[in-house]
């Protein structure tokens, strides 16, 4: 009889238990162990804001939600192109990732970098939180992936060792570092650069010894890398914008209850909020420490970036119909 007591009891326990992880699941109550990729180092204002959604998400959902956060791609063996085709997979559950690096996905992402598309930072914000903004979204989801928020890289400045660039005849004949699509390959080429892909971290080495002459970066990548040690000109002239994506793997956010997502959407918007704000205010900053440093910065003027833009019109002939004409037309301000 005893036996029996207590066979009834853990019957009765057991319904208990599994009517209260499905009154749980419900109501957004699962627990998920997440892992995040970050493209660089911890320094930099991509991981604080990962750690910051990693940080809300823990805390409103009082620890029934983590995410790890890894550096310089660590869960792709540093490769940011593995990376976002891992997230798209369900291998990784959230990255933050350049759309140069999206592009590898899908050539339409590269419209976002377009050559002097933007002037400035006023007219990125209105194309990103209007119809292009959406757009791009869109074409996130089609990968697999749910887009959370847009953080920032910056706009990408060009440093060389030879004299100032104030037209494109001083562009003629440089060697110059690129990130390796074929959109930049076909621009800087068009402008009379002598383009490579090497990797970013054979980059210093090589500018020391006279390799290549220059490269082209934001001002954050730039700072953080010491260039200025092997670099003495750089031209602000804000040729491609570099905006990054804070994404998470769709499945896994659709998979979400109601609440779960709308928490994601709501913290993850925040985070990438926060990245933007800290990049913009550590730009200028460190524009001042790279000039006190002795790097001689030139700002075309609005005739100058004209003609740079005319040398590079060839680019959207050619690319239009990889980008589409309307969403061409949306990212143009």
């Amino acid at each position: 009889m005893k036996r029996f007591s207590i066979l009834v009891l853990l019957v009765v326990l057991s319904i208990f238990l599994v009517a209260c992880d499905e009154e749980g699941s419900a109501t957004g109550e699962e627990s998920h162990d997440l892992q995040m990729s970050v493209t660089v180092a911890e320094s930099s204002t991509w991981f604080e804001a990962a750690e910051k959604l990693a940080t809300d998400i823990e805390d409103e959902t009082e620890g029934r939600i983590t995410i790890d956060v890894y550096p310089n791609e660590e869960l792709s063996g540093g490769d940011s192109g593995q990376a976002v085709e891992l997230l798209s997979r369900g291998n990784i559950d959230l990255t933050f990732n350049s759309t140069i690096i999206y592009s590898i996905l899908d050539d339409r992402f590269g419209v976002a970098s377009a050559p002097f598309l933007f002037r400035d930072l006023d007219e990125v914000d209105e194309v990103f939180n209007g119809e292009g903004g959406e757009m791009l979204q869109d074409i996130l989801r089609e990968i697999g992936v749910e887009p959370l928020g847009y953080g920032e890289n910056g706009f990408r400045q060009v440093t060389n060792n030879e004299h100032e660039i104030t037209s494109p005849e001083d562009i003629d004949g440089l060697g110059i570092r690129i990130p390796g699509i074929t959109m930049y390959t076909d621009l800087w080429r068009e402008l009379g650069a002598d383009p490579s892909t090497m990797t970013f971290s054979e980059v210093f080495t090589s500018l020391q010894q006279g390799a290549i002459d220059g490269q082209e970066n934001p001002i954050d990548v730039i700072y953080s890398s010491r260039l200025d040690e092997v670099q003495d000109y750089i031209t602000m002239w804000n040729y491609s914008y570099d905006p990054l994506v804070l994404g998470m793997n769709q499945e896994l956010f659709q998979s979400m209850s109601e609440e779960d997502q709308e928490l994601f959407a709501r913290l993850g918007q925040e985070a990438a909020e926060y990245q933007v704000e800290l990049a913009r205010e550590r730009e200028a900053e460190q524009i001042e420490e790279l000039e006190e440093r002795g790097m001689q910065f030139y700002y075309p003027t609005e005739e100058e970036l004209d003609a740079f833009l005319e040398e590079v019109q060839p680019i959207y002939d050619d690319f239009e119909d990889v980008w589409g004409a309307d969403l061409l037309e949306a990212f143009t301000p």
